[in-house]
């Protein structure tokens, strides 16, 4: 029987706590998401976070820990020769990213993959450059509305991207151009991108371009079975709100939620929690890092962690005597650093339940694994052969 009858785990996407001990061969020196967005800041209107141990893990700025924490925390290493989306949640499942996926940073695509792709969507590619996502809609956005041409472009990410404006490009034929790319970046192992991303746009001129919610991400399909698919197996819920099943390609997964942003993730969650079901609830919120770690605004940042926690006290209103709430991330995305990348960092580990009989702190983990480890453990499940992780469950009861 399980301890808990569901399992709600929230991604805050990017949120690292502090460099490890190997970020610097990452390009990672002093990183620390969460502790110079409290510096920067001082303080966050975050009630909530704090009352649970949230600052009891990680203090900073004008801020410290509570007396009392409600929650049990630690923070946790990644296991993974990683810092991306894709290999973060997949560690949480029991995957060990040994080979980071291929970039094209510093270089742009092969000249062969752009012929191919050029060839097989019938347009003109322009960029295959480095870029952030709005600064490259400033630059050529207005070239491919007038042309009919095709934005491509990358980042320190092991991702390719396309842009389309939804008016004039169509949504509909923006995605058939990433299932194409995905299809070419499949055919070389050389070519092997993480993700491709659609990065659907509005508007006509300079000054006027917004990125829709219409992104869609064709990532690949992790390397093994996960937790997920082993809960899947078991006849257990597994519900994916936000990136979710974008990042495991559908793998492991009963239902899915697209989200429009953190707020709407969070709030879909919620309505979750008011139906009956018996699994899992993984969430991703994914504006802490699109919106502002990558373009570095510490502000914005720490303002979407306000928002977070507000919903939060909402959440924990809602929460059942046998729901176990655990909140992490992924990887880092220091605001304050240089350049445009995420950060390699040790992640936040959170956990509560009204029937947790005490909160305080857990010993660091090795991996991000003990959080599928525990998932599959709680619900009596085995993991798969091949995967990472132990059980915490004896501890947050």
């Amino acid at each position: 029987m399980s301890e808990y009858k569901r399992v709600f785990a929230i991604v805050l996407d990017s949120l690292g706590i502090g460099a490890m001990p190997d970020s610097r061969q990452f390009g990672d020196e002093g990183v620390d998401t969460l502790g110079h967005i409290l510096e920067r800041m001082g303080t966050l209107d975050i009630p909530n976070l704090q009352k649970l141990g949230f600052l009891n893990l990680h203090r900073g700025g004008g801020m410290s820990g509570v007396e009392r924490p409600l929650g049990r925390y630690m923070r946790m290493a990644e296991a993974s020769n990683a810092k991306d989306t894709m290999a973060g949640h997949w560690e949480m499942m029991g995957i060990k990213t040994e080979s980071p996926f291929h970039t094209f940073t510093d270089t742009g695509f092969p000249p062969e993959l752009i012929a191919e792709l050029e060839k097989r969507c019938g347009k003109r590619v322009i960029g295959n450059k480095s870029a952030s996502g709005t600064a490259i809609l400033e630059e050529l956005a207005e070239e491919e509305i007038e042309t009919g041409a095709m934005i491509v472009y990358t980042s320190a990410d092991s991702v390719l991207q396309i842009c389309g404006n939804e008016e004039t490009f169509d949504l509909q034929n923006l995605y058939r151009c990433c299932e194409i790319a995905r299809e070419i970046t499949l055919s070389r192992e050389e070519w092997r991108v993480g993700r491709v991303i659609a990065r659907p746009y509005l508007g006509k001129k300079k000054g006027e371009f917004k990125r829709t919610s219409n992104r869609h991400d064709y990532a690949l399909k992790p390397t093994g079975p996960t937790a997920l698919n082993a809960m899947k197996g078991a006849g257990l819920d597994v519900i994916g709100v936000g990136k979710i099943n974008d990042i495991f390609c559908g793998e492991g997964i009963t239902e899915t939620h697209h989200s429009d942003s953190s707020v709407h993730g969070m709030e879909q969650t919620i309505e979750l929690c008011g139906k009956d079901f018996h699994g899992l609830c993984f969430t991703n919120l994914v504006d802490f890092d699109a919106l502002w770690g990558h373009r570095r605004n510490a502000e914005g940042y720490g303002r979407e962690i306000e928002k977070f926690d507000r919903n939060l006290g909402v959440l924990l209103e809602r929460l059942r005597e046998d729901d176990l709430l655990i909140l992490t991330a992924d990887h880092g995305n220091d605001p304050t650093y240089t350049g445009t990348d995420h950060t390699r960092e040790y992640v936040p580990f959170l956990a509560w339940s009204k029937r947790m009989a005490e909160g305080g702190p857990l010993p660091e983990a090795d991996s991000f694994a003990v959080i599928g480890a525990t998932i599959a453990d709680n619900f009596g499940v085995s993991m798969p052969e091949g995967t990472i992780g132990h059980s915490l469950l004896k501890e947050l009861v």
